[in-house]
């Protein structure tokens, strides 16, 4: 008899805390998927909105993916984008260049793959840097050496002002970066 009562609160106790458990579980499934189907932000919508660059050289596909800043009036290279220091070479997160083949930049070998692409701007020459880190924010975490490759360029003077970033690639290989009256370019070839 004293088996029975006690199996009579022992069932319901046991039912009571299955129930808890089985809510809690479904409750933090609700919140996961609440989260997940947030909508990702309209990055076009963005002070320096997101660009793309394509080229082909030969077989060779080129893809720039980058953040395109405008000039607004302001000193770009030498005040907004200091001389001598590492720059992601665009605005948001770090520009990515992808190569799906190997490569030579400048004469020097690149395997293919994603990179994040900075520069050290300077009045007389820039270095164009390829991390092997594709996906960064800015400059922030950025470590030289986690560099793939570092090549040194002349820049141009441009007479005429381009108000916002760009990157172009022509079909000779020529990868180029247009911003405020300075154009950056490097010569890419097949490996």
């Amino acid at each position: 008899m004293k088996q029975i009562r006690h199996s009579f609160f022992i069932i319901p106790f046991f039912i009571l805390i299955i129930s808890i458990v089985a809510c809690n579980s479904n409750t933090q499934q609700d919140t996961s998927e609440v989260a997940t189907n947030k909508a990702p932000e309209d990055k076009s919508k963005r002070p320096s909105p997101p660009a793309k660059a394509e080229g082909k050289l030969g077989d060779v596909n080129i893809l720039i993916d980058y953040s395109q800043p405008s000039v607004k009036g302001r000193t770009i290279f030498g005040g907004e984008v200091s001389y001598g220091k590492v720059w992601r070479t665009g605005a948001n997160e770090a520009t990515i260049i992808s190569f799906d083949k190997d490569v030579l930049v400048e004469g020097k070998p690149l395997p293919a793959g994603n990179y994040s692409l900075f520069s050290i701007p300077n009045v007389e020459e820039w270095i164009v840097i390829f991390n092997k880190i594709p996906n960064q924010w800015g400059a922030f975490e950025y470590k030289e050496e986690e560099d793939a490759l570092r090549v040194t360029v002349k820049p141009q003077k441009e007479a005429e002002l381009t108000e916002k970033l760009i990157f172009e690639i022509s079909e000779d290989g020529i990868v180029s970066l247009k911003w405020e009256n300075m154009k950056v370019a490097f010569k890419v070839t097949k490996a």
